[in-house]
Formats: C-alpha cells, sequence, structure tokens
C-alpha cells in the first residue's frame, strides 16, 4: 500500500439526487416531470399508438410549478423521465422586510429568512393584508431542484 495522501477534488454535494428516474408510460396527470430542465406538474397526457416500427410516445403537457409557464415534451414511453422531488412544508409568518424577504418559523424553532414574496399579484396582496391585519399566517412553501417558492396561505387565528 501506498503511504501517500490522496485528496479529491469535488463540485458535488453529498445530499440526495433533485430528480429519480420514472418510465414516461406510468407518469399520469397531476404528476411530476423535468421539462426542460424545470419542474413542472403535468395537466395533460395523451399517448400515440406504434407505428408499424417504434415506440408507443406519451406527449406530456405540464405548468412549471414556480413560474407557471406551459412546457410540452414528448418522450417514447419505454423511456424514463426526470421526476423531480418535490415537498410542501408550511412555515409560520414572523416578518416581511421592506426588500420582499419574509421570515418564518421552522418547527425546530429557528428561522428561515432566504424566500422572496410570490410573484402571483393575488397570493402576494392575500398575505400583505393578512399580516397587516396582524393575523397568524402559515405559508406552505413548495420546495424543488434547488428552489422554494411560497405557494399557499392559510390564516391560523389567534392563538
Amino acid at each position: 500500500m501506498s503511504d501517500e495522501e490522496h485528496h479529491f477534488e469535488s463540485k458535488a454535494d453529498a445530499g440526495a439526487s433533485k430528480t429519480y428516474p420514472q418510465q414516461a408510460g406510468t407518469i399520469r396527470k397531476n404528476g411530476y416531470i423535468v421539462i426542460k430542465g424545470r419542474p413542472c406538474k403535468v395537466v395533460e397526457v395523451s399517448t400515440s399508438k406504434t407505428g408499424k416500427h417504434g415506440h408507443a410516445k406519451c406527449h406530456f403537457v405540464a405548468i412549471d410549478i414556480f413560474t407557471s409557464k406551459k412546457l410540452e415534451d414528448i418522450v417514447p414511453s419505454s423511456h424514463n423521465c426526470d421526476v423531480p422531488h418535490v415537498n410542501r412544508v408550511d412555515y409560520q409568518l414572523i416578518d416581511i422586510s421592506e426588500d420582499g424577504f419574509v421570515s418564518l418559523l421552522t418547527d425546530s424553532g429557528g428561522t428561515k429568512d432566504d424566500l422572496r414574496l410570490p410573484t402571483d399579484e393575488n397570493l402576494l396582496q392575500q398575505i400583505k393584508d393578512g399580516f397587516a391585519e396582524g393575523k397568524d399566517l402559515v405559508v406552505s412553501v413548495m420546495a424543488a431542484m434547488g428552489e422554494e417558492q411560497i405557494c399557499g396561505l392559510k390564516d391560523i387565528g389567534k392563538a
């Protein structure tokens, strides 16, 4: 054995993968899929039959879960597609800063201060109005592929 030490330079993180493979033919409506590198929710799936040669094809119409843009993709049904790991977590809203960031209370009692207010006008207005009225608000945060965004709001009333 050699006595020299080996040092490896790695830019990869040790965390779990942002996506997992799933056969295209098994992805259904309301499931998730990665199209053009974006995590999307499937709104429509249609399958074309095979011709004389070749594979049946799945045509996916999906909406980006963060930008709400409509994306489409056609994949042979026997091939694998990337499916994002999507997590939804609820946090209590503590504060809204002037620069558009929110301060949230985590389950462990710490704070999370790296999230911006949502871009959806309706949701943004509900959060600002509710906070101004002094309501206890709980926001739902959707996380996928290293991105996070506030996607929902609940009023839990005064404790």
